[in-house]
């Protein structure tokens, strides 16, 4: 039984992804900071619950070590937690909000990948699927017909933008686990102030990759369309 972590998955897309992947057999973790929520989210959907703070070392080792102690191993990491920080312009934003956005979006996804690789290592098939975005794509934020070039988020956007390339680096650099990208679009949860798709349509490109199993493939960035303009 393939074995998944999902982080950031008690509400929204990461929710809905754990939600689909319990129905397709999978046993599913669901990492949250709030212990109390995530536990919730769990017993609703019968799946787990870690506590992870994706920013924090201490509640990754954690993690680990509780998934470590449970499952013996992990075939699937779906790094889902991000936030949208603030929303200003280059010029009016700080570094430390800049940081902000980084240390969940960018260095939580190095922070949990590298924790949870000898876990992994130990899957017949190691998998690592990390949340990107087409809001961090050079090419769809200059479409003038895409959603993507109507929001000046340059924290959340060029944090996704180091998301995308880290995958693509983690897939050149070590082949025994497959690193796949995957954006949701625009979809209607609370991050996005309920505009966009169906969350269903948002969880479509990981639930995708989730589910090949042997084979999955590595180093592709795609949405639920198929694969995303860079």
């Amino acid at each position: 039984m393939t074995i998944t972590l999902i982080t950031g998955g008690n509400k929204g897309i990461g929710y809905e992804t754990a939600r689909r992947l319990v129905a397709e057999g999978q046993t599913v973790w669901i990492g949250a900071r709030d212990p109390e929520r995530g536990r919730q989210a769990a017993e609703t959907l019968g799946a787990s619950f870690v506590q992870i703070d994706v920013t924090d070392d201490h509640s990754v080792a954690a993690a680990v070590d509780t998934i470590r102690d449970q499952a013996g191993r992990l075939d699937i990491l779906i790094n889902n937690a991000g936030i949208l920080g603030d929303v200003t312009s280059p010029e009016d934003m700080t570094v430390d909000q800049l940081r902000a956005v980084y240390e969940t979006n960018v260095f939580g996804v190095v922070r949990v990948t590298n924790a949870f690789l000898p876990l992994l290592r130990e899957s017949a098939a190691p998998s690592v699927i990390n949340v990107t975005s087409g809001l961090g794509s050079f090419t769809l934020i200059h479409d003038p017909e895409r959603v993507e070039s109507k929001y000046p988020l340059a924290a959340y956007g060029s944090s996704k933008t180091a998301v995308t390339m880290l995958t693509m680096q983690y897939a050149k650099t070590t082949p025994d686990v497959r690193f796949n990208a995957v954006d949701p679009g625009q979809t209607a949860t609370a991050f996005t102030g309920h505009l966009g798709h169906s969350v269903e349509e948002g969880a479509a490109a990981a639930i995708r990759i989730a589910t090949l199993g042997a084979d999955t493939p590595t180093g592709t960035v795609t949405d639920r369309d198929g694969v995303l303009p860079w």
